[in-house]
């Protein structure tokens, strides 16, 4: 079952709607949903709350550090209050998914996402949760780096937005420790692909030398 609740990001005005922060957009999501307030807390160098949801005591942890320092504050919760790295779960932006997309996975390798890195180095493991809510690539490497840090486009931060809303309600079977339906829930919550045009009428024998030719819609693309 999961205990801790983090969600990754980078501190600050400047950062708050970038894509690095997809994380800490989806623990301040889940914190209003519970209806906590999550507080500054010297002793785990962020922002903490602590609450009862079906029985269990959960925490909710958004770092202070900058992103490449994000284990520091999660190890010194989950030590201080002996959460196993298995009972945690970090919500984080992720480069391989596409936007509007969410995939939950246990262990396996940070992939160069600094925030990642240091919580292995940590915790001393990576046998932890991890929420991936996709953020897209821009397709080149040395772009990555501008891209992360840059503010989506409206369009974007929407899909964002609702794929967070459709990964809570998960939570519920993460508390009770059925990661199994868990994984499957945010994995089959997908948005709606988008229909397809419909088709023009067939011009009459009046409009004919008016209408314009009509071209039939490609085929729909296809799940990521």
């Amino acid at each position: 079952m999961i205990k801790l609740f983090v969600g990754l990001g980078n501190p600050g005005a400047e950062y708050e709607d970038t894509r690095h922060n997809a994380g800490f957009w989806w623990i301040d999501q889940l914190a209003q949903q519970l209806k906590v307030q999550l507080q500054p807390e010297k002793n785990f160098h962020g922002w903490a709350a602590r609450t009862t949801f079906q029985g269990e005591t959960l925490w909710l942890l958004k770092p202070a550090t900058f992103m490449n320092l994000s284990g520091k504050s999660v190890a010194a919760l989950a030590r201080f209050y002996k959460i196993d790295p298995a009972q945690v779960l970090v919500a984080h932006d992720e480069l391989d998914v596409v936007p509007g997309e969410a995939k939950l996975k246990l262990g396996g390798s940070h992939a160069g996402h600094n925030g990642l890195r240091d919580i292995h180095a940590q915790l001393g493991t990576d046998a932890y949760w991890r929420l991936r809510l996709g953020i897209g690539h821009p397709g080149v490497k040395s772009e990555v780096i501008h891209w992360v840090l840059k503010k989506p486009s409206p369009d974007q931060r929407k899909v964002i937005d609702t794929c967070i809303e459709r990964t809570l309600p998960a939570v519920a079977l993460m508390v009770s420790g059925d990661m199994v339906k868990a994984t499957q829930q945010v994995h089959t919550s997908k948005p709606p692909r988008p229909k397809p045009p419909r088709p023009a009428a067939a011009p009459t024998k009046e409009g004919a030398l008016h209408d314009t030719p009509h071209t039939p819609p490609g085929p729909e693309p296809g799940a990521a």
